[in-house]
C-alpha cells in the first residue's frame, strides 16, 4: 500500500512543483507502452454481440412467458412435475446451428401467421425419447434412453400433440404484442428437411432445459430475424404503461368488471328519524314522506344517483321507465 502524505508534506510538494524543483515528465523507462494483444475491428460490419440481443429488445420476456405456458402444459396433459428453464438466448447464423448435429431429435416447422417465415421447435434425441418413454406409461425416474438412431415416423406421431401444445403456447406468449395464429405444418427428424431460411440468414435461437424426474433435455426455439424484426418497437414499449394498458390483463379485469353485479335502487323519497321515533313506530303508523308524487323517482346505482325514472307496470308487474342521466 502506498504510504499517504500528510497535509504539511503535500503543501511543501506543491510548492516544489511550483517552483520547479520537481519535474513532472515521466522518465524515458516509464513512458514505454507495453505490448497488448489487439484484434483488428471493422466499424462498418459489426454484428450482434452474442447473448445481448440488443436490437430484440425484451424478447426474452415473451420467451419466459411461453415457457411457463409450455410447463402448464406438459404438467398437465402428461400428469408428471416438470421443469422448464432458459439457459441461453443467442444469434448466429442458420446453417450454424446444424453443425456436428447428426442426429436433430423432432423437429416441428411452425407457421406463425401473419409474421413472416416459419419458425422451428426443436426437441433434442434425448429429451424426445423420454418424453415418448413417459406417454406410453414408463416411470419418470428411469434413466434417460441413449439411442443412437433418429426417431421413427410413428415416434414423430406420438409426439405430435406435445408439438400441437407448444404452438397454442406460442400464441399466448406472442399475444402481449400481437396476435398470431401458429400451427404445426410438418414433423421431421432430417436437418436438411427442415431448412425454414437460406443457411446464412440470422436467426435467434432460445434453448430450455426441461426435467422430469431423473430425466431431462432441451428444447429449441428458433426464429428468423426478419420475422421478430418487425415487432422490435412493440417489444419496446412492452414494460412501458402505456403498452400495459393494452395488456391481456387489461382486458381481462375490463371483462370481469363488466359482469360485477350492481344493486339499483328506486326511491321515491328519504326520511330521517331518530332511534327514539324508530323505536315507537307501530303497525298502523303512518310515515309522511318528503315526496312529490307528480316528480320523477331517483335511480341509484350503488347508492349512486344516476338515473331519473317515472313508475309504471309492464307485464302485469310493477315497473320504472328511465326518463334521463342525473347531472
Amino acid at each position: 500500500m502506498e504510504p499517504i502524505l500528510k497535509k504539511n508534506e503535500l503543501a511543501n510538494l506543491l510548492t516544489a512543483i511550483n517552483e520547479g524543483l520537481v519535474s513532472l515528465d515521466l522518465d524515458e523507462e516509464s513512458q514505454q507502452i507495453p505490448n497488448l494483444d489487439s484484434t483488428p475491428v471493422d466499424l462498418f460490419n459489426l454484428t450482434h454481440i452474442e447473448g445481448e440481443l440488443f436490437r430484440i429488445p425484451n424478447f426474452d420476456i415473451i420467451l419466459d412467458i411461453f415457457s411457463r405456458a409450455y410447463l402448464t402444459s406438459l404438467t398437465s396433459n402428461l400428469q408428471r412435475t416438470f421443469s422448464i428453464t432458459r439457459t441461453s438466448l443467442r444469434s448466429s447464423e442458420f446453417q450454424d446451428f446444424f453443425k456436428d448435429k447428426d442426429n436433430l431429435g423432432a423437429s416441428g416447422i411452425i407457421d406463425m401467421s401473419p409474421l413472416k417465415h416459419a419458425a422451428l421447435i426443436i426437441l433434442d434425441p434425448k429429451l424426445s425419447f423420454s418424453l415418448i418413454e413417459i406417454m406410453l406409461g414408463a416411470s419418470s425416474e428411469l434413466d434417460s434412453l441413449q439411442l443412437e438412431r433418429q426417431l421413427t415416423t410413428i415416434e414423430l406421431l406420438v409426439l405430435k400433440s406435445l408439438f400441437i401444445d407448444a404452438c397454442s403456447d406460442l400464441d399466448k406468449a406472442f399475444a402481449q404484442i400481437i396476435k398470431i395464429k401458429s400451427t404445426l405444418v410438418k414433423l421431421e427428424n432430417n436437418a436438411r428437411l427442415v431448412s425454414i431460411v437460406e443457411p446464412a440468414t440470422e436467426v435467434i435461437i432460445a434453448t430450455f432445459m426441461v426435467t422430469v424426474g431423473n430425466l431431462s433435455g432441451e428444447i429449441h426455439l428458433i426464429f428468423p430475424y426478419s420475422t421478430l424484426e418487425p415487432l422490435r418497437a412493440p417489444l419496446k414499449e412492452l414494460l412501458t404503461l402505456t403498452k400495459a394498458n393494452k395488456s391481456n390483463w387489461y382486458d381481462v379485469i375490463e371483462e370481469e368488471i363488466l359482469e360485477l353485479p350492481a344493486a339499483i335502487t328506486a326511491q321515491s323519497g328519504t326520511l330521517n328519524l331518530s332511534v327514539s321515533q324508530l323505536l315507537e313506530l307501530k303497525k298502523g303508523d303512518i310515515i309522511n314522506l318528503d315526496y312529490d308524487p307528480n316528480s320523477p323517482l331517483k335511480v341509484l346505482v350503488e347508492d349512486q344517483h344516476t338515473f331519473y325514472a317515472v313508475p309504471g307496470t309492464h307485464n302485469g308487474k310493477k315497473a320504472i321507465s328511465l326518463t334521463g342521466m342525473s347531472k
